[in-house]
């Protein structure tokens, strides 16, 4: 699988507003190809709005979002899709009708590839997140957990040189975490993307993360290694609380 190239993708001095509501406030942050950047922070800090603004979804109020130094004002979502930045949601947004393969061919004939070559990535990648079994089934059949891996399936179909994933290990057990941490780490590895990860689940994050930034109540409040975080008193009253100080365990990851 090809590794990509290029420039970083930021978010400079942000902010997002709804109805006078300040959503983020002067957030910026940086991600390059082969960086895994966690995103952490409790409900409600703007995680998601964040990731809304990386992806075109939502537009700033003040700041801007650039692609390899290239302002995006006035992009529209599938500018940013086409031009290298993927993304999964919470609630996964599946076609309940069509099958898992489907979710993968599709967003890969619509971003240049031939239905052949489609066909063959989408296998590719449902095997790679463990979901080669599952290629005939409908999404309206998949359990979460499922839901979630086919969401990265697809955030990596057109081969993207950034992929934000917004709580990809929720609602899973331990020995799932264990193994969408493996994937995390992997897709840099294997796909040359920088990856923004947001999740509650902080064994996850903080296994699978170069550097975490820290929301809370739309202003950036920390950004550092995982020790650096793990121990940042302003953190620890804001969102961590008890979470238990564990030494970042090597991720082996073997990928054909």
């Amino acid at each position: 699988m090809a590794h990509n190239q290029g420039g970083a993708l930021r978010a400079c001095n942000v902010t997002v507003r709804f109805h006078g509501i300040t959503a983020i406030d002067g957030v910026s942050l940086a991600l390059a190809p082969g960086d895994i950047c966690g995103l952490i922070g409790p409900n409600g800090a703007g995680k998601t709005t964040l990731v809304n603004v990386l992806s075109g979804l939502e537009t700033p109020s003040q700041g801007q979002v650039t692609l390899d130094d290239r302002p995006t004002q006035g992009w529209p979502p599938h500018r940013f899709r086409r031009s290298g930045v993927a993304r999964s949601f919470q609630a996964g947004r599946l076609f309940r009708e069509l099958t898992v393969a489907e979710h993968v061919i599709v967003p890969a004939v619509n971003l240049g590839f031939s239905r052949r070559r489609a066909v063959a990535h989408a296998r590719e990648l449902l095997a790679w997140v463990n979901l080669a079994q599952m290629t005939d089934v409908t999404a309206g059949a998949l359990v979460g957990t499922d839901e979630r891996r086919l969401g990265i399936a697809r955030a990596l179909a057109a081969k993207p040189r950034f992929v934000l994933l917004d709580e990809p290990a929720a609602g899973m057990s331990e020995i799932e975490c264990e193994e969408i941490t493996r994937l995390i780490t992997a897709i840099p590895k294997t796909f040359g993307a920088g990856v923004l990860l947001v999740d509650h689940n902080m064994t996850v994050v903080m296994r699978a993360c170069d550097r975490i930034h820290v929301l809370d109540s739309g202003r950036m409040i920390a950004e550092g290694a995982p020790a650096e975080v793990r121990s940042n008193q302003a953190v620890v009253s804001a969102y961590l609380g008890s979470f238990p100080v564990r030494q970042r365990q090597p991720v082996i990851v073997d990928v054909a």
